[in-house]
């Protein structure tokens, strides 16, 4: 129980208080650019390596100081199906309802007077296209999209931990340039330079695919100890 909660405190302080804080100072309401410059590829920059740094150091301070007793395959696993789980929520779930009441808002005519009040005219009419011209496909296909992201995160989890366990910071930065580099596609979706969802998709399934066997490879790192990697089959 201990465990469990020191796993929720340090995601939720690295990744919902202190990541989304910096996005507020950081990115344009219109959530496409930087507040400060138009620079597409700052923009990308800036996403793609913003969860990479929080979450990664968040998983590394859980594991170095929160959880020096939980240092386990198991341990890495439940961490990171932890940090998956409340991010599903959080996104998926929380979104979904969400986006509910927002159309249940439109259709009754009461946006306007309620949401819309708060916001400039842009960012209504933004939402209000959102909530309007979004497919019901594109929600299960965002359910899709967090069950690859859990086995990224169990994935992330691992390295990390194996970091931890071997005291080498350098597998915290690989964690992070890894975390990076499969938020680059969706960043490059966000700043509207990919326009085509199916390819954004098509990158998170090859980086879940990855995810999946480095999670089965590491496994016996942990059972016997040691940095020597062999890919050979495990049957």
């Amino acid at each position: 129980m201990e465990a469990t909660r020191h796993r929720c405190s340090s995601f939720l302080l690295f990744s919902q208080v202190l990541e989304k804080a910096l996005h507020v100072v950081m990115i344009d309401p219109s959530r496409t650019s930087l507040k400060w410059t138009d620079n597409v590829a700052l923009f990308v920059l800036y996403a793609a390596l913003s969860a990479g740094i929080f979450e990664e150091i968040g998983r590394y301070v859980g594991f170095r100081w929160m959880l020096k007793q939980h240092r386990e395959y198991k341990d890495g696993l439940s961490y990171g199906l932890g940090h998956g789980g409340i991010e599903a929520i959080l996104i998926g779930v929380f979104g979904a309802v969400n986006a509910l009441v927002l159309a249940s808002l439109i259709q009754s005519g009461t946006f306007d007077k309620t949401v819309a009040a708060a916001l400039s005219q842009e960012q209504a009419e933004l939402i209000k296209n959102q909530i309007l011209h979004t497919p019901f496909a594109m929600y299960i296909l965002g359910g899709l999209e967090r069950a690859m992201a859990l086995v990224f995160h169990i994935a992330m989890s691992l390295l990390v931990l194996f970091g931890v366990r071997e005291r080498k910071f350098r597998y915290v930065i690989y964690a992070i340039l890894l975390h990076a580099l499969m938020d680059t596609a969706p960043a490059l979706y966000q700043a509207r330079v990919i326009t085509n969802v199916w390819l954004i998709e098509a990158v998170l399934f090859v980086f879940a695919i990855a995810a999946l066997f480095f999670i089965r490879q590491i496994k016996g790192k942990f059972e016997n100890g040691g940095e020597t990697w062999t890919f050979a089959s495990n049957d």
